[in-house]
């Protein structure tokens, strides 16, 4: 599996986590269904410009406009977005992939692509010494996006190009004396193309043919295109049997843009102090192939909802209520039903209705006092298993005695104790309501009430 990487000239935004904790998910579930998966995600680390859209008009390359902006160079401006990245994949809990190559350490990979293009007539030299690949020639250019250059060539205006045959001829390698990053190639000093990068670094890794390739929507053209063009050319062999790509990610019902000022980066999110199980659970709740609308609202309904799995594993690790075989039979019904969703294409939002139903029923058995610690162990292990593919780990929560309060909750907690004694339910329920509000919960036990504080 090949998933396009993170280009490190910033910080990855929510938009970039969402394709990433798609592909995580994609390889937690395989794994689960006993497959070894080789997962390659690259670093884009040269090459990637600023426009391209339209199938190549050139601007700048994003990591030598980021290096010029803050007056470093290339390389150190990819070393520290890759350590931020790697930092917020941790925190994501996002499986480490077999191999993370970086497009600049895989230089020569790509000239022998290029001269491969080259020997075989897919592309052309122009007088500047850079290399373009002649899309009129590959038959099959648009078949992944819909995109063929007939349609194209109707319905776009591109600005002539006088070096390249065709204004949709895409850069193999680009000369250009003014870059900050060049490389000795047998065509000119120069560097590579942002499509060829991907290309050469799957085949070396994965092979001429790979199982599956991924990204976001926004790479099926013309990124992906590319890359199905060049590969097959060079090869002669399909590129990938599989693509899966991930729609767009919404802020507040609109496209993420830093001038509508709606552009949110993960790390932003995590210094705020919210969950990044949250964030990664919110990622996951939409199908991928549908638009996920990423509001603050919906993320606090996410810390909910773990704060809601939280305590039903907290309360099964202590349970000791009588054997309950409806619950072990409907534990098998809820293991079905969950990869049955999860086979249908990832059907997230299914398989997450699954845990929820779990979670409400158990719950409803506990306040019963039907939940045995044979019947807990049970659940717990279903619950550790839908949270390893989710990427989600459970916490048991401790729970606090009236010792531990502060001064002024003391003085509520034996106040309410006290109206429970007295039966003055309503007004002791007013006193928990207060609490909830204040993010305390409370659990009323034989040995008296315990608390602690909730993310609600």
């Amino acid at each position: 599996m090949y998933n396009c990487g993170l280009t490190v000239y910033d910080y990855g935004h929510i938009g970039n986590f969402r394709a990433f904790v798609f592909a995580d998910l994609l390889r937690r579930w395989l794994e689960f269904k006993g497959y070894r998966v080789k997962q390659v995600m690259n670093f884009t680390d040269v090459g990637h410009l600023t426009i391209d859209e339209t199938l190549h008009q050139a601007g700048e390359d994003k990591i030598e406009l980021a290096a010029k902006k803050q007056r470093k160079r290339p390389e150190e401006i990819a070393e520290f977005y890759i350590k931020a990245f790697l930092e917020d994949s941790k925190a994501l809990n996002l499986l480490e992939p077999w191999k993370r190559p970086r497009a600049t350490q895989h230089i020569q990979e790509m000239i022998n692509l290029i001269k491969k293009l080259l020997k075989r007539g897919y592309a052309y030299i122009a007088k500047s010494g850079s290399v373009y690949f002649e899309v009129k020639k590959f038959k099959q250019y648009g078949k992944l996006s819909g995109n063929p250059i007939e349609q194209l060539m109707a319905g776009a205006r591109i600005e002539p190009n006088p070096e390249k045959k065709s204004p949709y001829d895409f850069a193999l390698w680009i000369c250009d004396p003014k870059h900050l990053m060049q490389w000795d190639a047998p065509w000119g000093r120069g560097y590579p193309g942002w499509h060829i990068e991907c290309s050469a670094m799957a085949i070396k890794y994965l092979g001429e043919t790979i199982d599956i390739h991924t990204g976001g929507e926004d790479n099926i053209f013309p990124h992906h295109e590319c890359e199905i063009a060049q590969s097959e050319a060079a090869t002669g062999k399909p590129f990938a049997r599989f693509w899966l790509h991930v729609r767009h990610l919404l802020v507040n019902g609109r496209k993420m843009s830093k001038s509508l000022g709606n552009f949110i980066i993960l790390r932003d999110l995590l210094k705020q102090g919210w969950d990044p199980r949250a964030v990664r659970l919110l990622l996951e709740s939409a199908h991928y192939r549908d638009q996920l609308n990423f509001t603050l609202s919906a993320l606090k309904q996410a810390e909910r909802n773990l704060e809601k799995l939280d305590n039903l594993w907290t309360q099964l690790k202590q349970a000791k209520g009588k054997p309950n075989p409806k619950l072990r039979k409907n534990a098998r019904k809820y293991w079905k039903d969950f990869c049955r969703a999860m086979d249908d294409d990832l059907n997230t939002p299914k398989a997450l209705s699954v845990i929820f139903r779990l979670l409400s029923d158990t719950n409803r058995e506990l306040q019963a006092g039907k939940v045995s610690r044979g019947d807990a162990k049970l659940i717990l292990n279903l619950l550790e298993k839908f949270g390893w593919v989710f990427g989600l780990e459970f916490r048991e929560k401790e729970w606090l005695g009236l010792k531990e309060a502060p001064p002024w909750l003391r003085k509520l907690l034996e106040r309410r104790e006290n109206l429970r004694k007295q039966r003055k339910f309503e007004e002791a329920d007013r006193i928990r309501s207060e609490l909830r509000k204040k993010g305390i919960e409370i659990e009323d036990t034989k040995e008296g009430p315990r608390w602690r504080k909730s993310s609600s």
